[in-house]
């Protein structure tokens, strides 16, 4: 069976360009699996950002704004002593994603909507509560905050999070969004950064394609 494996980050800017992108795609191939694997873009990151770190991440931030027509937020930069840590909401996906797997993407937008675009600080354990509960519930998986609170707290998310890093690692990913597609023991990369639509949906229909016809071949 085949599956799109989705490596990205909730506080990278690309992958949140490309979520209409994504949505859209998965509209043109419904039925098709998406699996969500948090890449850790600035993880275990405890230094405020300085000035001239902000002014880099406002214009890459405004370029996204740009070729995406998405909208941002960017008090959330100038807020006293915060740090660009991108693992606790990284581990709100894991979470998620063992609380109601089938509302992981979902949660991962929505993480993704409030920072960027609400100025929502998603380095916080009860902002990242609200937002993953009510997405939850959003998509008919109920979860209260308390519960939510506590499998991002556990062990079990440190690790499953930490994994996410070291595979990516292992992967040798060079940036987010990176977007794969599995196919029995096969991997496939269709995109290694943000790509529109329709450009998307030819490069996996590409694969698609591909595979058949090395199907399709007397071995």
């Amino acid at each position: 069976m085949s599956r799109l494996i989705y490596i990205a980050d909730p506080m990278c800017a690309w992958s949140y360009g490309f979520g209409p992108e994504l949505a859209a795609l998965l509209e043109g191939v419904p039925g098709l699996p998406v699996d969500v694997v948090v890449g850790g873009l600035r993880p275990y990151n405890k230094n405020v950002i300085s000035p001239e770190r902000r002014a880099e991440l406002k214009a890459q931030w405004e370029q996204v704004a740009r070729e995406t027509g998405l909208p941002f937020n960017f008090d959330i930069l100038s807020k006293e002593n915060f740090a660009y840590d991108t693992e606790p909401a990284c581990r709100a996906v894991v979470a998620a994603r063992k609380l109601a797997p089938q509302a992981s993407l979902y949660v991962f937008h929505e993480i993704q909507r409030m920072f960027f675009s609400e100025g929502k600080d998603v380095t916080q354990g009860e902002v990242l509560a609200a937002i993953a509960c009510k997405a939850m519930a959003e998509e008919g998986y109920p979860v209260d905050e308390a519960t939510f609170l506590a499998t991002w707290n556990s062990d079990i998310a440190v690790k499953g999070t930490n994994d996410d890093f070291m595979l990516t690692e292992k992967w040798e990913l060079k940036g987010f969004p990176t977007l794969v597609l599995e196919r029995g023991t096969e991997l496939d990369l269709v995109t290694a950064g943000y790509v529109a639509m329709p450009r998307l949906i030819e490069l996996l229909l590409g694969l698609v394609e591909e595979g058949a016809d090395a199907k399709a071949k007397p071995a």
